[in-house]
């Protein structure tokens, strides 16, 4: 079996006989709107776009909520369109993964189109130009990582890239950014039609992120005379241009082989993952957990497709906000963040692994149940308890989700501040809490420093993940040695003290000593760190 559309068509009957769900809408007819009226287009066509997003679209198309297919739109890598859409006619298995020990297998049919985000193209950004300037355009929605929205370097310089098209204009641009608002300026300057812009990436008031970057583009240009000036009235003008938060929440790692195998087993031609020249892992398929949640601030000026009959939850801005702070600072990040660092130091690389772990699994829960949920505000639509019960006894611990430690401790300098910081601070503020009940999070935040050390439990060094502070941070630490011997810990305070980091200055509420303790006994020898849990956790 290929996975083509006309492969689909001729070995109908092998796939349904090897359990594979199909599309079972008009594929022309639906092609044939989304060309003449296209509603949603999506920029950052990766692997939770695929397992998430195309598959409420598939949903809807299938129940005849829609009539109209999603445009997806690659602007970073564009072998992930070149090799993987377009060679399977922007078909895309999906494997859910399901803690019952099955797959659910689903032929994704729902991307009509698949272009490059490249201003060189002349077939791309012309026909990305035309769909920009149709008035049928809803919304504009984004996976490009919290990233993807930088303007400014850590020093609040302008981005290079970015600052030369502030200077060219929308005519020529370079930058991802640059390109998605020349788009935006076409639109603009072809009846200044309404437009959502939905940012769908996992990160705090990822609306505000995208505003701040569009703005900061109309604005230079506009200021520079290569832009109407109307156009800044334009961007800022919610009935015009609308920039909804969202919270979306779905685990989808890489491509797995044992995935790879299974398909290959059901008769499928070259179901293997390839790695791009941007290291992009790419397959035929996506696997996922099936839990899944789309939470949107219903903001939409120029309408939008009913896809709360495909699951998403549309709300107002305050409770867009109290769902995302209740996953970010307790029910999940906070968690993955712990089994990350305590993960990598025991030897784990897998998240399912770690929660058949006594010690790890009873960390977590300590964390969520006792340290967290006292300061969460329940956003109503969803109930924080039970959201975290299906966190550590259904998704976490779920086999099929390959999930490791090593990609969840990426940029960890960067998300302290939110999964563990705002939990402190609602400690210092809240009346009947206090900073001193809090015993688990300090464990954390000291096996994070022990983590710096790169030297796991066994006393094996490992490779940090990747971290744009891992070198200033793991300093603080390089001088101190793997043994019981006393050390001087004074040299951390400055660490401690630095409220980018943590969200708050931990020395000056009185956490810091508590933390260099537990550092002290995590990096007394080898096994110290199993030592240390047994002790404060058991």
């Amino acid at each position: 079996m290929k996975l083509t559309r006309n492969s689909i068509l001729a070995d109908r009957d092998a796939y349904l006989a090897a359990g594979y769900a199909l599309p079972s809408f008009h594929y022309d007819t639906i092609l044939n709107n989304t060309v003449e009226r296209p509603v949603w287009i999506h920029f950052g066509a990766g692997n939770i776009f695929r397992a998430f997003q195309a598959n409420i679209v598939q949903n809807l198309l299938n129940t005849g909520h829609m009539d109209t297919g999603l445009i997806a739109v690659e602007g970073f890598d564009y072998e992930i369109i070149e090799k993987s859409f377009r060679p399977h006619d922007n078909l895309t298995i999906l494997a859910t993964l399901k803690t019952d020990n099955t797959v659910e297998k689903t032929v994704i049919g729902s991307i009509m189109e698949s272009l490059v985000l490249d201003s060189a193209s002349e077939r791309d950004f012309t026909r990305l130009k035309d769909i920009f300037a149709n008035p049928a355009l809803q919304m504009a929605s984004f996976t490009i990582t919290e990233k993807g929205y930088a303007v400014t370097d850590t020093k609040g310089r302008t981005l290079p890239a970015l600052q030369s098209d502030y200077e060219k204009g929308p005519d020529q641009p370079d930058s991802y950014l640059g390109k998605v608002m020349s788009l935006l300026y076409h639109r603009f300057s072809n009846g200044r039609c309404p437009i959502a812009l939905v940012s769908m990436d996992n990160c705090s008031h990822n609306g505000d992120k995208l505003q701040s970057a569009i703005l900061s583009f109309a604005d230079a240009w506009c200021e520079r005379g290569l832009a109407d000036k109307a156009f800044q009235a334009y961007v800022r003008d919610r009935s015009k241009v609308s920039f909804p938060w969202t919270m979306i929440d779905k685990i989808t790692p890489r491509p797995d082989a044992a995935v790879s195998a299974m398909l290959s087993q059901d008769g499928m031609e070259n179901p293997d993952a390839i790695v791009t020249s941007k290291n992009t892992y790419i397959a035929p398929f996506v696997n996922a957990e099936e839990c899944e949640y789309l939470i949107i601030e219903d903001a939409f000026p120029n309408g939008r497709p009913r896809l709360e009959q495909g699951g998403v939850i549309f709300t107002d801005r305050e409770t867009v906000d109290k769902v995302e702070k209740m996953k970010v600072c307790t029910c999940l990040n906070p968690l993955h963040t712990t089994l990350a660092v305590y993960g990598c130091l025991l030897g784990y690389t897998r998240i399912y692994e770690e929660m058949r772990d006594p010690l790890l699994r009873r960390l977590v829960e300590i964390i969520g149940y006792q340290e967290g949920l006292p300061v969460v505000v329940n956003p109503g639509i969803l109930d924080p308890e039970k959201f975290l019960d299906q966190v550590l006894k259904v998704r976490f611990p779920n086999p099929f989700i390959p999930d490791t430690p090593q990609r969840i401790a990426t940029d960890t300098s960067q998300k302290l501040a939110v999964r563990f910081g705002e939990t402190i601070k609602a400690y210092v503020k809240t009346p009947g809490l206090r900073v001193e009940d809090l015993r688990q999070i300090p464990l954390v935040l000291a096996g994070w420093l022990r983590y710096l050390m790169a030297v796991d439990d066994e006393g094996h060094a490992f490779t940090p993940s990747p971290d744009p502070l891992l070198d200033t941070v793991s300093a603080y630490v390089a001088d101190y040695p793997l043994n019981d011997a006393p050390k001087d810990l004074n040299k951390l305070d400055k660490l401690l003290s630095n409220e980018e980091i943590f969200g708050v200055n931990l020395v000056k509420i009185g956490m810091a000593e508590l933390i260099k303790n537990y550092f002290q006994e995590l990096s007394s020898g080898k096994g110290a760190v199993r030592a240390a849990l047994e002790k404060y956790v058991s």
